[in-house]
């Protein structure tokens, strides 16, 4: 079916104008769906919420068809709310959780195992093997990433080893291996396209940042068949179409990027400097570094941001694994709140958080330190605390995780930054953000849509179908909210990252 470009930017399919952009951004903890216009807007939102299955300690896994399932229910409720038909829509971009490993039948399209989720430490004896080989810097040097077991590549060879009979079968050609981005086109397509993104492709272990293909060296050594791999394709351009009979209609998938990638496009850092943190289930700071390769030496990674054509642009990136799942603990772990956006002002009742630290190091540390094995930590806890109190903490800690990324990121990049623009659910909470300029010390920058993982996945597809023409194009649409500015002294900032660096130097 054929698609044409009309001066008013809108599409066609068949003798109907397709004037909209659906966004897929599937998360941690859910799945949601937008639908944009023309001019940028967002028109419809809808999300579902889906299963954690936790089978050991550190273990974290989703079933695949309760994901797939969740996409189904929101897509059909975001376009009732919007009152749009699947014809109206343009084109579909796609953005997701990244390390999530899956792997499923060619044939059948059953996955053979639930999915291992980015967050899940099985794999920490694999990495620390292979650390002990001396391998480690084989992998930085060609990947930009750390052996940790928050990539994919140790995940699919724990899979086809105690899964019976996978390893056969994936030598055979007979298996897919798929981060969640490759999972929904499959489906999406009715199974015509085994397809990533370059940056979901970097965040693998397996692909070559200098080729952007597949490294043969790096699948042996983690007995990874190079049949089950799908092919690496630009973020922006087409994917495949979705099949009638499964979706509805036929649609070009245009946009396709990792959750934080598609974040620092939605937030339109596109110059070399431009950083970005999203707060999500964790909180994930990336900062762009143009056509650069910038190899880390304080613990961050080096990553795809997006390709368009042949012009590839890479970005530093730390991370830490808990954000805003430490607020889901203190809901449904703990029940000292009903609902999420209750931390807010149950912290906000107490000025300080009299002595009391949190370390949201639930299942593990993540950039600058990568320690597998690290585990939550509250301390200075007295007869005094109260819920208030650890609920500040919360916030601080989730804050003062991501000054220790800036700080590793200005030593790489040996400058100061100057403005973070913030994202995610949890940067409408206005203390957390309040608190993070001051621990920061820079401006944070809140942007009107704060869905940037959804909208920059929107802004792809756009441009991938072209809607927009360029990136000045999207730099138009981007719109800010609020600025937050540091309000905290120099000296009360260095006193209170001593504390925090003490706290955590106790795992």
């Amino acid at each position: 079916m054929e698609y044409n470009i009309f001066e008013n930017q809108t599409m066609t399919l068949g003798a109907k104008v397709a004037k909209y952009l659906l966004a897929i951004d599937q998360g941690t903890t859910g799945t949601t769906v937008i639908i944009m216009d023309v001019e940028g807007r967002v028109i419809s939102k809808a999300n579902k919420e889906y299963r954690q299955i936790f089978p050991k300690p550190g273990w974290v896994e989703h079933d695949p068809e309760d994901i797939w399932n969740s996409l189904m229910d929101v897509q059909r409720e975001v376009l009732h709310k919007a009152h749009v038909e699947l014809t109206d829509i343009a084109a579909i971009g796609i953005t997701n959780q990244r390390e999530t490993t899956v792997i499923w039948d060619r044939q059948t399209g059953k996955p053979i195992h639930n999915a291992i989720v980015w967050q899940d430490r099985r794999t920490s004896s694999i990495c620390e093997k292979l650390k002990k080989s001396g391998q480690e810097k084989k992998f930085k040097n060609k990947t930009g990433l750390v052996l940790d077991p928050y990539f994919s590549g140790t995940k699919i060879q724990w899979i086809l080893d105690n899964v019976e009979g996978a390893r056969r079968k994936a030598t055979a050609g007979e298996l897919c291996f798929g981060t969640i981005d490759t999972f929904l086109i499959w489906r999406l397509t009715g199974g015509k396209a085994h397809v990533t993104d370059v940056s979901n492709a970097s965040r693998t272990l397996l692909m070559n940042l200098q080729t952007l293909a597949w490294d043969p060296e790096l699948c042996k050594i983690l007995k990874v068949p190079a049949a089950v791999l799908p092919a690496i394709k630009p973020s922006i351009g087409l994917f495949g179409h979705t099949s009638a009979e499964g979706w509805g209609a036929n649609i070009p998938i245009t946009g396709v990027a990792g959750d934080q990638q598609a974040a620092l496009f939605g937030q339109a850092c596109f110059a070399v400097g431009e950083a970005k943190c999203t707060y999500g289930t964790g909180s994930f700071l990336l900062l762009n570094t143009g056509s650069e390769i910038v190899k880390s030496k304080s613990g961050c990674l080096t990553t795809v941001a997006w390709q368009w054509g042949k012009k590839t642009t890479y970005a530093v990136e730390g991370s830490a694994f808990i954000c805003g799942a430490a607020v889901q603990w203190l809901r449904d772990g703990l029940k000292l709140i009903k609902k999420s956006s209750d931390i807010e002002a149950l912290a906000a009742t107490v000025n300080d958080t009299g002595g009391v630290q949190f370390v949201p190091a639930l299942t593990g540390l993540g950039a600058p330190h990568w320690n597998a094995h690290a585990r939550g930590l509250i301390i200075g806890l007295t007869r005094g605390s109260t819920s208030a109190h650890l609920a500040r903490a919360t916030l601080e800690g989730m804050a003062l995780q991501n000054v220790e990324l800036l700080l590793s990121m200005e030593k790489d990049l040996k400058k100061k930054l100057k403005l973070l623009k913030v994202d995610g659910g949890a940067s409408a909470n206005n203390l957390l953000m309040q608190i993070q300029a001051d621990y920061l010390g820079v401006k944070c920058v809140r942007p009107l849509v704060i869905e940037t993982t959804s909208a920059g996945a929107a802004f792809m597809a756009g441009l991938g179908i072209g809607i927009w023409k360029s990136l000045d194009d999207i730099k138009k649409i981007w719109q800010k909210d609020q600025e937050f500015l540091p309000s905290m002294s120099p000296a009360g900032r260095r006193d209170r990252l001593k504390t925090w660096s003490e706290a955590v130097d106790l795992l």
